[in-house]
């Protein structure tokens, strides 16, 4: 396994502390699933002074879920034709997420990026405060199933479908979300 969908929320919203942070909780994760061995990290951009791009932090692939089914071969694949689909981004326990249609619906994974894995330039939050905010801001999702309210390729996107209501967890609920993140093996 070199790829997964957390679990579950960390249950903060979407402050996870940072980066720093994010990584972390992508790491213990592997690690009760038998994956610490390599180095995790989440698929996440931030923003402003020193803004890092969710698609430099993760490696160069490939990626396999924990069934061994390569979801990218490539940096270059995986934000183009690549293989994540509802079947295929599964959790760390090799688990389905929820999708559009399931109850409850948690499709929303957290981002903060724009459809090629960069950070957002503008001054409007994308990354609840880079990660560090429950309460104010707003976060970039992605749909792990593909599937949006529209037929259109943004609102289809992996990791880039549209803005979460806020960064509490019931604010991302109320969006088709859990707080849930890509991470991805660097090594």
């Amino acid at each position: 396994m070199s790829f997964f969908v957390t679990s579950t929320g960390a249950g903060k919203g979407a402050d996870f502390g940072g980066l720093e942070g994010a990584d972390r909780y992508c790491q213990a994760l592997a690690t009760a699933a038998g994956a610490g061995q390599r180095t995790w990290r989440a698929y996440l951009s931030t923003q402003g002074p020193g803004a890092v791009d969710a698609r430099s932090r993760i490696g160069h692939g490939p990626w396999q879920n924990a069934k061994g089914v390569v979801v990218a071969r490539s940096v270059q694949e995986l934000h183009g034709e690549n293989n994540l689909t509802k079947q295929t981004a599964l959790t760390e326990k090799g688990e389905v997420v929820n999708g559009r249609g399931d109850q409850p619906n948690r499709h929303d994974i957290l981002t903060g990026s724009q459809p090629d894995g960069t950070a957002y330039a503008e001054a409007a939050d994308h990354t609840c405060r880079n990660w560090t905010s429950s309460t104010d801001g707003s976060a970039q999702v992605g749909h792990h199933d593909r599937i949006g309210l529209r037929d259109d390729a943004p609102s289809r996107s992996w990791n880039s479908s549209h803005g979460s209501r806020g960064c509490s967890d019931e604010a991302l609920r109320s969006t088709g979300g859990a707080g849930l993140l890509y991470c991805f093996a660097a090594n």
